[in-house]
Parts: C-alpha cells; structure tokens; sequence
C-alpha cells in the first residue's frame, strides 16, 4: 500500500511539474524561433549582414542574458513566498527586482557603446565590425525593457502564473516577423535598413513585450493579493543585498557558460571555416533542444520553490529528484532522435555536403551530452528554488573553464582531433556540471533547506 501511495505521488508530482513546464518550454522555444527568423531574414538579405548580425549576438546575448541573471535573484523569494500565502513579500521581491533590472540597465548600456572597441581587441574581421556595433547600439533603449519583463515573468511564474510570458512570446514572434520583413528589406512603406533594421526590430519586440505583459497582468489581474504600494522599503540595501547575494551566482553562472560555448566556438573556427560551420550546426540543434529542459527548470524553480515556502522540505526534495529525472529522460530521447538523424538533421541548415558530412561526425557527442544537459540544466533550477545558486557558479567555472575548455583546445589544436577533441570536451565538461549539482543537491539539497529570509 504504501509503495502505491508513493507511486501515485511521484505520478501526480510529474503532472504538477509537466503542467507547469509546458508553457515555459513553448516561451523558450518560442524565443528560440524569433532568432531563427531574424536569421533567414538576415541570411536573405545579405551574407555580410548575417555575419555582423552573429557578431553582434555574440555580444548582446553574452550580456544581456547574463545581466538578467541579477533579476533572477527574486526567484527563490517570489517562489517561497507564494507557497507560504505571503502575497507581501512576493511584491517587494519583485520591486526589488524591478530596481536591480534598472540598476545593471546602465553599466551593460556603456558595455554596448564599446562593442566596436571589443570587436577589434579580439580580431575580427574590420569590415564587419562597423556593421556590427550599429546593430548592437540601436538595441541599447531596450536593456531596461527586457530587465522589465523578466522580473515579472519571473514574479508570475513564481507564483504560478506560467502561460502570460508564453502568450507574449507568442505575439511577439508575429510582431518580430512583420517588423524584419519592413525594416529589414524596405516594405509597406518603410526604408530599406538591412541589418540596422533587424536591429531596431528586436528593440521595438523588447518594449512590444513588456507593454503587453503589463496589460496581461492588468487585465486578467494577476497581481491580485500580491501587490503593496512602492515604499522606501524596496530599496532598503538589506533587502537588494539579499537579492543580489542569489542573482550574481545566476549572472556569473550564465554568463560562464553562455561564454563557454562562445569559446568553443572560437576554438573551432581556428581549425578551419568548415570545423566552424559544422559546429554552428551541430550547436544549434543542440541549442533548440536545451530549450526544454531549460523551461521544465523554471517549473523546477516554481515547484521547489513553493513546496519550501509551504513547509514541505522533503516534498520539494522528492520534486528536485523527479524533476532531474524528467529533463534527463526527455534530453535522452533527443539524444537518440539526433543520433539517429544525424545525417538527416543538419540538411534543415545547409545543403553543402561537407558541412553535413562534418556535423554529422559529431552529432553523436552532440547526443552523448544530452543527457547531462538536461540534468545540469534542471538542477540549477532546484538550486534557484531553494536560493542556493553559488554551487552553480563554481560548478560551471569548474566543468567548462578549468575542464572542457583547456582540454578541447589541446585535444582539436594539439593532438590533432578537430572538431571531436571540442566536442569530446564539452560532453565531459557538462558531465561535470551535471554530476557536481547532482551530488550537492543529494547532500544538501531542498530536505535541508530554511527557507529564503
């Protein structure tokens, strides 16, 4: 009987966290979908223009992502404080997360002014940086917007409100397609700005976003019974340190890795142009895919979240062990669609039969490290639930800076390996990651955590 019970509640905690993970894994692969497009468009309307576009990404993405990694610190507080009934201080940790979006808004600001500076310190070709910084600097007004909405995506999520952001995503993927095909190639009207145009696209989708998140939560309501006034409380240090103290971890982690990959990346285009291209098939496979474990972390977040606010330590521990579970058997499956595929998917990119051929070789690493993709990306969730995200930053510095990085240079520039010494590397950086989180989160994991003051 009682082995029953406890299979009936691993089965309805699984609902829980699908029902929750469903629309977060559709916004992340929506999100995914508007960089595919803004691609194809770019791809159409010039080489030049898609290669300054990757360059400037690079930059963007390496810092915005990782910047809203501060925002990020209001998680564990939102989360607890639903599951504990304190609609109170779900408000504040939203305030103050609304104040820390705003306060990295400037210093990433300047970081942009000075892409063109960065582009040249590290090599890249002169007459695509020009290019490139415009793309970077028509994006600047919309740092604050995209600090905005994560911190009440997060707020709503936290508190069980999932599919908002995935609606907005959603409207957003409309809005970003008719602004590229105006902006970028000159129609219904509008002037003809290429690459700046795309540029200013994603800016105006950034506030687009935002605006209609706000009109969702006002319409719908769902601030309700977690909304207080704006007080001088909110900006008490006490209270900003605590946040900060959770969301550095979560920058510096995200950026570890995001830079990682970019790394590698780098390390494959000094092998030669047709390593690099390979690679940046075989990466963005494996990066749409990362996208849903990624979304059933944030129902982690969520669930872990609320159990510890509840009291339920052992119940959030018994989730963080399901929920790993689950993003790793999900990641396994891909790894098999894409070991079966491997000749096959890379055709969604490029028709050059070299290019296929390449990526095709190490799309089996590729889906060797899946699995623990999967599991590292869903026990960061359970560390942000509980508010525990400085494992996570060394973690990540360990597995893919001290490990996976100088091994894979060595392997593909050394020994002569190529691109598999890069992804040989990388498979066991992340094995790394995923083992080190799995075995803190065995020892002091949710059934021995206080909940985040």
């Amino acid at each position: 009987m009682g082995g029953g019970n406890s299979g009936a509640a691993r089965a309805s905690e699984v609902g829980v966290l699908v029902r929750l993970a469903a629309p977060a894994v559709a916004a992340q692969l929506g999100t995914m979908t508007m960089g595919f497009v803004d691609t194809a468009m770019l791809g159409h309307f010039g080489l030049e223009a898609l290669a300054s576009a990757a360059l400037g990404n690079l930059c963007v993405f390496g810092t915005l992502i990782a910047a809203s990694g501060f925002v990020l610190g209001i998680d564990p507080f939102v989360t607890q404080a639903h599951g504990r009934g304190d609609g109170r201080a779900a408000a504040i940790a939203l305030q103050r997360g609304v104040v820390v979006g705003l306060g990295v808004s400037l210093p990433l600001a300047v970081l942009w002014i000075f892409v063109a500076e960065f582009l040249h310190a590290v090599g890249q070709t002169p007459a695509l940086i020009g290019d490139a910084a415009d793309y970077v600097a028509v994006q600047i007004p919309s740092i604050p917007c995209f600090m905005l909405f994560a911190a009440l995506r997060q707020y709503l999520q936290g508190r069980e409100f999932m599919r908002p952001a995935m609606w907005v995503v959603l409207i957003a993927n409309v809005v970003n397609a008719l602004l590229n095909w105006c902006l970028i190639f000159g129609n219904a009207g509008f002037p003809a700005l290429g690459l700046t145009g795309a540029g200013i696209a994603t800016s105006i989708v950034r506030v687009t976003m935002l605006l209609v998140l706000i009109g969702w939560i006002l319409a719908f309501r769902l601030h309700a019974g977690a909304w207080v006034p704006w007080s001088r409380e909110v900006l008490e240090w006490r209270g900003l340190r605590r946040i900060l103290s959770v969301g550095t971890p979560i920058a510096v982690y995200i950026g570890l890795e995001i830079w990682a990959f970019g790394a590698a990346s780098l390390i494959s285009g000094r092998i030669s142009p047709l390593a690099l291209a390979a690679h940046t098939v075989a990466m963005q496979m494996a990066a749409f895919t990362f996208m849903i474990p990624l979304g059933i972390s944030q129902a982690t977040v969520t669930r872990v979240g609320n159990l510890l606010g509840a009291g339920r330590p052992q119940d959030a521990q018994r989730t963080a062990w399901i929920a790993i579970g689950l993003g790793a058997s999900v990641m396994g499956l891909c790894g098999v669609v894409m070991l079966t595929l491997r000749f096959q998917l890379p055709l969604i990119f490029t028709s050059d039969l070299a290019v296929i051929a390449a990526a095709a070789g190490v799309l089996p690493f590729a889906a060797a490290f899946q699995v623990f993709d999967g599991t590292q990306a869903v026990a960061s969730g359970v560390l942000r639930g509980m508010g525990k995200t400085r494992p996570a930053a060394v973690f990540n510095f360990l597995g893919y800076w001290v490990f996976a990085l100088p091994l894979g240079g060595w392997l593909a520039l050394s020994q002569g390996w190529g691109l598999t010494g890069v992804w040989t590397s990388l498979c066991i950086g992340l094995a790394v990651v995923a083992v080190s989180m799995v075995s803190w989160i065995a020892l002091r994991g949710p059934a021995r955590q206080f909940l985040a003051d």
